[in-house]
């Protein structure tokens, strides 16, 4: 894994990998009291012609740095984070899985791990890498089944919905726990504003397909801006489909005619149904769907059988193999 510290008012310099293992922090850090940490995921592949590529790592780099940012915490340079990145990938590259059976998972954490307690600032911010091989995080290739959670909120206006903030997942464990406990796939969850309008699942980001139009809700500081869900709109484009960012009403995702979503796990999966206050609504899914033709799409680039013409994928150095 790679880490890297750095002091409060001073910039991070180049960290160093290390064996993965635990590692030492103070009771009074500042993560465990005051939950000032972020994470970011990636993924690393492995071609078929026997290359590693990182798809879009860049994004994730700013992406940590907005949330930084918001949490009030120093933050890598993009180029320090991509070269992080890297080092943990060639590091740990027997565990990237062979082509079509996994991919390996990359974890970039950044928190306060120096000591406080009721004061400020944070004297100490750790950036910390490592990554595990992963198989298909949704299995079920039949589609998703989902409830619209109506009464508890995943992120509220000026909050931290926005960003990676590690805050924003334990408080909803419970309401996904009892949605799996009830035989649903996830948790569609509502704005906290009006409670009328769909915002995204418990970590993926939600399109409606209606006609020759796709729509996807607007970031506006409540829903996380996904790296696949960027991408994701640029090939629904490409595509020549009109994509809508805007404010969704429940009523109009039990309208339309297909439904999915996207994120670094998910990729893009498809959502068979949506119940809502126990009126379960079917969506279109299969081979013929546009989720399908998208993953397609999105996996023939990130596993390089197709010419990235975006330059979204950057290809880990062979020379610097081994």
């Amino acid at each position: 894994m790679y880490v890297a510290k750095c002091k409060h008012g001073e910039n991070f310099q180049e960290g160093s990998i290390v064996p993965f293992a635990d590692f030492h922090i103070s009771p009074c850090a500042a993560v465990l009291h005051y939950g000032q940490g972020l994470y970011e995921g990636l993924k690393a592949y492995r071609t078929e012609d026997g290359r590693i590529i990182i798809f879009r790592p860049d994004q994730n780099g700013l992406r940590l740095q907005a949330g930084a940012d918001r949490l009030c915490m120093p933050y890598p340079s993009v180029d320090q984070f991509v070269s992080a990145i890297k080092q943990v990938v060639l590091a740990n590259k027997k565990w990237i899985p062979p082509p079509g059976k996994g991919t390996l998972y990359i974890r970039p954490i950044l928190f306060g791990s120096g000591p406080i307690l009721g004061s400020f600032p944070v004297p100490e911010y750790t950036f910390l890498v490592f990554a595990c091989p992963v198989g298909r995080y949704h299995k079920d290739n039949s589609g998703l089944n989902l409830k619209i959670e109506d009464k508890v909120r995943r992120a509220f206006p000026s909050g931290t919905g926005g960003v990676k903030s590690i805050t924003n997942y334990c408080p909803v464990w419970k309401t996904l726990a009892e949605a799996k406990a009830q035989g649903f796939s996830d948790v569609l969850f509502l704005d906290a504003a009006t409670g009328k309008n769909v915002e995204e699942l418990f970590a993926s980001n939600i399109f409606i397909v209606k006609g020759n139009v796709v729509s996807t809700p607007q970031i506006s500081g409540t829903i996380l801006p996904g790296v696949t869900r960027k991408s994701i709109i640029e090939l629904t484009r490409d595509f020549g489909y009109k994509v809508e960012e805007r404010v969704i009403p429940v009523e109009d995702l039990l309208d339309s005619e297909e439904v999915f979503c996207t994120g670094t796990a998910a990729i893009v999966t498809t959502i068979a149904s949506v119940t809502f206050k126990d009126k379960k609504s079917s969506f279109k899914t299969g081979e013929k769907s546009l989720a399908a033709k998208l993953f397609a799409t999105l996996t023939d680039i990130q596993m390089g059988r197709v010419e990235d013409t975006k330059g979204w994928t950057v290809e880990i150095d062979r020379s610097h193999q081994g």
